[in-house]
């Protein structure tokens, strides 16, 4: 039986859910390394709707994250409740601002942020269990709330994110866009992704990567 990976995805489009491309060279490595996986989003609304062509929020219209990220699965999703750690050997989270809006208020509360109870249900056992989880781009700044104190991610370089991930009690360590930080007592691995990346190609080497080594770790 191959190793089954969950990928919690936060709606679908880098200003208010999941970063496409981020989703989808996850998905694309895990099925060149045949590793399976399966999609999950909380059933809830959207914090808000942005017009990705402006930047600007639409006044008066609203989404629900599982059915935008249903567009980024192709239909084969699940609700985060649905979620359950003994059926996959490792958890994945890509980025985009939906990690900091629907999946936390960090957007809005910064290090007094508080993830979605949904979401910590459904990845506090993964970390009990030691199995591993990946983050990227803006994800990582949950991990001392989702997660616990004194664990060492990375965004990049922003000194106001890394700034919030220590005062949450988190350990920040600077990175490249092509790079990773693995915290192996914790079996916790992070990238920058599009924090950095000026282009699909840079964001692709550190995604790839950190695919890679939680391959490597869901063996150890």
């Amino acid at each position: 039986m191959s190793k089954q990976v969950a990928v919690i995805l936060s709606g679908c489009g880098v200003q208010d859910g999941s970063e496409i491309y981020e989703t989808t060279l996850t998905l694309l490595r895990l099925d060149q390394l045949g590793i399976g996986y399966r999609c999950f989003a909380p059933d809830i609304m959207q914090h808000h709707v942005i017009d990705h062509r402006n930047g600007e929020a639409v006044e008066g219209e609203t989404r629900n994250v599982l059915l935008e990220s249903a567009r980024l699965a192709r239909g084969n999703i699940a609700p985060l409740g649905e979620l359950e750690a003994d059926e996959f050997d490792a958890v994945i989270l890509p980025g985009g601002f939906g990690a900091a809006k629907n999946l936390s208020n960090f957007a809005e509360a910064g290090s007094d942020m508080e993830p979605l109870a949904e979401l910590v249900e459904a990845v506090a056992p993964f970390h009990e269990a030691r199995k591993p989880i990946g983050l990227m781009c803006i994800a990582p700044a949950l991990v001392p709330k989702l997660l616990g104190p004194g664990i060492a991610v990375t965004i990049g370089h922003d000194p106001g994110v890394a700034g919030a991930i220590s005062s949450m009690g988190g350990l920040h360590r600077s990175c490249g866009v092509e790079d990773i930080v693995v915290d192996f007592e914790n079996r916790v691995v992070t990238t920058p992704a599009y924090m950095l990346a000026t282009r699909i190609g840079e964001a692709a080497t550190g995604i790839f990567k950190l695919v890679e080594r939680i391959d490597e770790l869901m063996d150890l």
